[in-house]
């Protein structure tokens, strides 16, 4: 059972900074001479590069960013197909939070920024990603998870 989890998480994985890149990719390819409005006064598609991480706080700490991703993507990958974390929501939740660490990682490592291309505009928010995304769903899903956990528990006490 362990085996087919564990290649079905490095699936998940690869697809996910698959579909990260490409759409990096695209976003390279094509928005670099304007925004595209995908639906009128709630998102827009608009190139950028970010060299910093969350709304371009630290800006110009590349190699710092790479190695604690480096780092803690090992760690979670180690945790994961080492056969520790036994709950399937904390086991997919980190999954997804790695995704979207390797792919911001290669952005970061092979061009020293990250690029983003998804902007809302119905909010004062940054531009994000797909990878963005997956760190985002996935650390929800973590603490949520986390939280009900730790009320159950109580609850027992």
């Amino acid at each position: 059972m362990h085996k087919k989890k564990h290649i079905s998480c490095a699936v998940m994985i690869v697809l996910i900074v698959a579909f990260d890149q490409f759409s990096k990719y695209l976003a390279a390819k094509y928005l670099q001479n304007g925004a595209v409005t995908i639906i009128k006064n709630f998102v827009q598609f608009r190139y950028a590069e970010n060299t910093g991480m969350a709304f371009s706080m630290f800006s110009g700490a590349r190699w710092i960013f790479v190695g604690l991703t480096i780092v803690i993507c090992a760690v979670g990958l180690w945790y994961l197909f080492s056969d520790r974390c036994n709950d399937l929501w904390y086991y997919w939740s980190i999954g997804v939070i790695i995704s979207g660490g390797i792919g911001n990682l290669i952005d970061r490592a092979l061009y020293g920024y990250v690029v983003d291309f998804i902007e809302p505009l119905f909010v004062d928010f940054a531009i994000f990603n797909i990878a963005d995304s997956a760190v985002t769903c996935g650390a929800a899903v973590l603490i949520v998870k986390m939280i009900i956990d730790s009320l159950r528990k109580d609850g027992k006490d």
